[in-house]
């Protein structure tokens, strides 16, 4: 269940510092606060589909690791998006 095209290409242009960032830890972040949202539905109404749950908590694993490198890099920065994107912090 990727994102499709349309959307993944304005969740990075939201996100990105320059014009050709595609793979910095923000827009990596906002991707995979999509695809989590998206898998969060899904596993909704498949409440058995463990596979996709295991993945889920893959990709929830990866935005944790990569906000707390944020935060120890740029704490304004890690704010901000966190607010964008209404994730909660610890």
């Amino acid at each position: 269940m990727p994102i499709n095209k349309e959307t993944k290409s304005k969740i990075i242009s939201e996100h990105q510092k320059h014009e050709k960032d595609s793979g910095s830890a923000e827009v990596q972040i906002a991707l995979l606060t999509a695809r989590i949202n998206q898998l969060t539905d899904h596993l909704r109404s498949n409440k058995h589909d463990e596979s996709s749950r295991l993945g889920l908590l893959k990709m929830v694993g990866q935005r944790r690791r990569l906000l707390a490198y944020l935060r120890r890099k740029s704490y304004a920065r890690y704010l901000a998006l966190t607010e964008q994107l209404k994730i909660r912090k610890k």
